[in-house]
Protein backbone atom coordinates (compact mmCIF):
# COMPACT_ATOMS: atom_id res chain seq x y z
CA UNK A 1 0.00 0.00 0.00
CA UNK A 2 0.92 3.50 -0.77
CA UNK A 3 0.01 6.99 0.58
CA UNK A 4 0.56 10.32 -1.15
CA UNK A 5 2.05 13.26 0.13
CA UNK A 6 -0.77 14.64 0.81
CA UNK A 7 -1.99 11.81 3.07
CA UNK A 8 1.06 11.33 4.66
CA UNK A 9 1.16 15.16 5.85
CA UNK A 10 -2.46 14.76 7.21
CA UNK A 11 -1.91 12.08 9.29
CA UNK A 12 1.62 12.76 10.64
CA UNK A 13 0.52 16.40 11.52
CA UNK A 14 3.10 17.86 9.30
CA UNK A 15 2.77 19.63 6.29
CA UNK A 16 3.49 18.23 1.75
CA UNK A 17 6.74 21.26 2.32
CA UNK A 18 8.17 19.67 5.36
CA UNK A 19 7.96 16.21 3.71
CA UNK A 20 9.21 17.46 0.55
CA UNK A 21 12.33 19.33 2.37
CA UNK A 22 13.13 15.91 4.01
CA UNK A 23 13.81 14.43 0.29
CA UNK A 24 15.50 17.33 -1.09
CA UNK A 25 17.69 16.38 2.08
CA UNK A 26 17.55 12.78 1.51
CA UNK A 27 16.23 11.97 4.54
CA UNK A 28 12.81 10.53 3.12
CA UNK A 29 13.07 9.26 -0.12
CA UNK A 30 9.17 8.48 -2.04
CA UNK A 31 8.64 5.11 -2.54
CA UNK A 32 7.54 6.52 -6.03
CA UNK A 33 6.72 9.84 -7.80
CA UNK A 34 4.29 9.63 -10.65
CA UNK A 35 4.00 10.95 -14.22
CA UNK A 36 2.28 13.76 -12.30
CA UNK A 37 5.03 14.58 -10.52
CA UNK A 38 3.37 13.46 -6.37
CA UNK A 39 5.19 11.81 -4.55
CA UNK A 40 3.98 8.18 -3.14
CA UNK A 41 5.24 6.41 -0.56
CA UNK A 42 5.08 3.29 0.94
CA UNK A 43 5.44 1.40 4.73
CA UNK A 44 9.06 1.39 5.32
CA UNK A 45 8.61 5.38 4.33
CA UNK A 46 6.06 5.63 7.14
CA UNK A 47 8.18 3.76 9.58
CA UNK A 48 11.30 6.21 8.86
CA UNK A 49 9.23 9.58 8.90
CA UNK A 50 8.01 8.17 12.41
CA UNK A 51 11.34 7.88 13.37
CA UNK A 52 12.54 11.19 11.67
CA UNK A 53 9.34 13.12 13.60
CA UNK A 54 10.38 11.21 16.85
CA UNK A 55 14.32 12.78 17.06
CA UNK A 56 13.33 15.97 15.70
CA UNK A 57 10.78 16.22 18.84
CA UNK A 58 14.00 15.37 20.58
CA UNK A 59 15.93 18.42 19.41
CA UNK A 60 17.94 16.68 17.00
CA UNK A 61 19.23 18.53 14.22
CA UNK A 62 18.40 17.72 10.57
CA UNK A 63 22.22 16.86 9.86
CA UNK A 64 22.22 14.80 12.95
CA UNK A 65 19.31 12.53 12.37
CA UNK A 66 20.40 11.48 8.97
CA UNK A 67 23.38 10.18 10.38
CA UNK A 68 21.65 8.35 13.03
CA UNK A 69 19.25 6.24 10.48
CA UNK A 70 22.07 5.87 8.21
CA UNK A 71 23.88 4.78 10.79
CA UNK A 72 21.11 2.11 12.00
CA UNK A 73 19.96 -0.36 9.12
CA UNK A 74 18.56 -2.84 10.90
CA UNK A 75 14.49 -2.06 11.26
CA UNK A 76 13.78 -4.02 14.56
CA UNK A 77 16.70 -2.26 16.31
CA UNK A 78 16.08 1.00 15.07
CA UNK A 79 12.15 0.31 16.30
CA UNK A 80 13.29 -0.75 20.03
CA UNK A 81 15.89 2.76 20.44
CA UNK A 82 12.52 4.45 19.28
CA UNK A 83 10.85 3.12 21.96
CA UNK A 84 13.25 3.53 24.45
CA UNK A 85 13.47 7.03 23.79
CA UNK A 86 9.22 6.94 23.75
CA UNK A 87 9.47 5.80 26.74
CA UNK A 88 11.86 8.72 28.51
CA UNK A 89 9.95 10.91 27.27
CA UNK A 90 6.54 9.69 28.41
CA UNK A 91 8.59 9.42 32.14
CA UNK A 92 9.50 12.81 31.51
CA UNK A 93 5.65 14.30 30.75
CA UNK A 94 4.65 12.47 33.62
CA UNK A 95 6.75 13.85 35.77
CA UNK A 96 5.68 17.27 34.07
CA UNK A 97 2.01 16.46 34.96
CA UNK A 98 2.97 15.61 38.86
CA UNK A 99 4.67 19.13 38.76
CA UNK A 100 1.43 21.13 37.53
CA UNK A 101 -0.67 18.87 39.49
CA UNK A 102 1.43 19.13 42.66
CA UNK A 103 1.52 23.13 41.75
CA UNK A 104 -2.18 23.61 41.59
CA UNK A 105 -2.82 21.98 45.15
CA UNK A 106 -0.57 23.53 47.30
CA UNK A 107 -1.77 26.80 45.63
CA UNK A 108 -5.04 25.96 46.29
CA UNK A 109 -4.05 24.98 50.26
CA UNK A 110 -1.70 28.36 50.38
CA UNK A 111 1.33 25.70 50.70
CA UNK A 112 5.04 26.95 50.18
CA UNK A 113 6.22 25.45 47.21
CA UNK A 114 9.26 24.02 46.16
CA UNK A 115 11.75 25.37 43.17
CA UNK A 116 12.44 21.53 42.32
CA UNK A 117 8.58 20.43 42.72
CA UNK A 118 7.69 23.69 40.24
CA UNK A 119 9.93 22.67 37.17
CA UNK A 120 10.37 19.01 37.73
CA UNK A 121 10.52 17.99 33.95
CA UNK A 122 11.11 20.93 32.25
CA UNK A 123 14.12 21.32 30.57
CA UNK A 124 15.02 24.26 27.86
CA UNK A 125 18.39 22.45 27.04
CA UNK A 126 16.82 19.83 24.79
CA UNK A 127 17.70 22.62 21.95
CA UNK A 128 21.65 22.84 23.34
CA UNK A 129 23.03 20.70 19.92
CA UNK A 130 21.22 22.35 17.40
CA UNK A 131 21.93 26.14 18.50
CA UNK A 132 25.16 25.07 18.81
CA UNK A 133 25.65 23.94 15.86
CA UNK A 134 23.34 26.82 14.13
CA UNK A 135 24.77 29.89 15.85
CA UNK A 136 28.00 28.08 17.56
CA UNK A 137 28.36 27.81 21.47
CA UNK A 138 28.74 31.38 22.62
CA UNK A 139 25.22 31.95 21.36
CA UNK A 140 23.83 28.91 23.11
CA UNK A 141 25.76 29.42 26.13
CA UNK A 142 24.55 33.79 26.20
CA UNK A 143 21.35 32.70 26.03
CA UNK A 144 20.92 29.69 28.31
CA UNK A 145 22.56 32.35 31.04
CA UNK A 146 19.88 34.81 30.11
CA UNK A 147 17.07 31.98 30.87
CA UNK A 148 18.09 30.93 33.93
CA UNK A 149 18.29 34.30 35.47
CA UNK A 150 14.26 35.08 34.61
CA UNK A 151 12.15 34.47 37.40
CA UNK A 152 8.81 32.51 36.70
CA UNK A 153 6.88 36.00 35.85
CA UNK A 154 9.45 36.88 33.44
CA UNK A 155 9.39 33.91 31.50
CA UNK A 156 5.64 33.68 31.65
CA UNK A 157 5.56 36.69 30.01
CA UNK A 158 8.37 36.06 27.72
CA UNK A 159 6.24 32.80 26.04
CA UNK A 160 2.94 34.91 26.57
CA UNK A 161 4.05 37.46 24.09
CA UNK A 162 5.14 34.69 21.87
CA UNK A 163 2.18 32.92 21.99
CA UNK A 164 0.22 36.86 21.05
CA UNK A 165 2.53 37.09 18.17
CA UNK A 166 1.70 33.73 16.62
CA UNK A 167 -2.24 34.66 17.37
CA UNK A 168 -1.52 37.74 15.22
CA UNK A 169 0.48 35.79 12.53
CA UNK A 170 -2.39 33.84 12.18
CA UNK A 171 -4.86 36.55 12.04
CA UNK A 172 -3.25 38.48 9.47
CA UNK A 173 -2.70 34.92 7.48
CA UNK A 174 -7.18 34.41 7.90
CA UNK A 175 -6.80 38.41 6.46
CA UNK A 176 -4.70 37.17 3.21
CA UNK A 177 -2.53 40.16 3.92
CA UNK A 178 0.37 40.22 2.01
CA UNK A 179 4.28 39.87 3.39
CA UNK A 180 5.04 44.01 2.49
CA UNK A 181 1.74 44.77 3.92
CA UNK A 182 1.74 47.60 6.75
CA UNK A 183 -0.18 45.13 9.22
CA UNK A 184 1.94 42.43 8.45
CA UNK A 185 5.52 44.37 9.11
CA UNK A 186 4.20 45.59 12.02
CA UNK A 187 3.92 42.10 13.46
CA UNK A 188 7.40 41.46 11.79
CA UNK A 189 8.75 44.47 14.06
CA UNK A 190 7.12 43.08 17.11
CA UNK A 191 8.53 40.07 16.28
CA UNK A 192 11.93 41.23 16.06
CA UNK A 193 12.02 42.97 19.04
CA UNK A 194 10.58 39.67 20.82
CA UNK A 195 13.67 38.20 19.58
CA UNK A 196 15.77 41.43 20.81
CA UNK A 197 15.23 40.15 24.00
CA UNK A 198 17.62 37.57 23.94
CA UNK A 199 19.85 38.71 21.47
CA UNK A 200 20.38 41.59 19.19
CA UNK A 201 19.23 40.77 15.77
CA UNK A 202 21.17 40.89 12.67
CA UNK A 203 19.39 40.57 9.15
CA UNK A 204 21.64 37.39 8.55
CA UNK A 205 19.82 36.11 11.66
CA UNK A 206 16.38 36.77 11.40
CA UNK A 207 16.09 35.12 7.36
CA UNK A 208 17.87 32.56 8.92
CA UNK A 209 15.41 31.97 11.85
CA UNK A 210 12.56 32.29 9.14
CA UNK A 211 13.76 30.27 6.92
CA UNK A 212 14.35 27.17 10.30
CA UNK A 213 10.38 28.01 11.07
CA UNK A 214 9.48 26.84 7.41
CA UNK A 215 12.07 23.83 7.24
CA UNK A 216 11.14 22.26 11.03
CA UNK A 217 8.01 21.29 12.10
CA UNK A 218 8.20 21.84 15.44
CA UNK A 219 8.39 25.70 14.26
CA UNK A 220 6.22 25.85 11.58
CA UNK A 221 3.25 24.42 14.31
CA UNK A 222 3.67 27.20 16.43
CA UNK A 223 2.24 28.99 13.60
CA UNK A 224 0.07 27.04 11.18
CA UNK A 225 -2.04 25.40 14.45
CA UNK A 226 -3.31 29.34 14.19
CA UNK A 227 -4.61 29.20 10.61
CA UNK A 228 -2.98 27.10 7.87
CA UNK A 229 0.61 28.05 6.13
CA UNK A 230 0.89 31.16 8.43
CA UNK A 231 4.50 30.04 9.06
CA UNK A 232 5.01 31.08 4.64
CA UNK A 233 3.59 34.44 5.51
CA UNK A 234 6.11 34.80 8.82
CA UNK A 235 9.03 33.34 6.82
CA UNK A 236 8.46 35.90 4.17
CA UNK A 237 7.24 39.04 6.11
CA UNK A 238 10.25 38.43 8.44
CA UNK A 239 12.38 38.56 5.48
CA UNK A 240 10.93 41.81 3.98
CA UNK A 241 11.54 43.12 7.69
CA UNK A 242 15.22 41.98 7.88
CA UNK A 243 16.04 42.97 4.46
CA UNK A 244 14.78 46.74 4.65
CA UNK A 245 15.22 47.26 8.48
CA UNK A 246 18.60 45.66 9.45
CA UNK A 247 21.93 45.43 9.16
CA UNK A 248 24.60 42.52 10.02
Amino acid sequence: MKWSIQEIARKAGTTSRTLRHYGDLGLLTPSRVGSNGYRYYDQDALVRLQRILLLRELGLSLPAIKDVLEGQRDTAVALRAHLRLLEQEQARIGRQIASVRTTLHKTREGMELMADEVFDGFDHTVHEQEVTERWGRKAYEEGDRWWRSLGAAEKKAFQDEQEAIARDWGRAKEAGLAPDSEEAQDIARRHCAWLATTREPSRSYVIGLAEMYVADPRFAQNYDRHADDTVTLVRDALTVYAEHSLSD
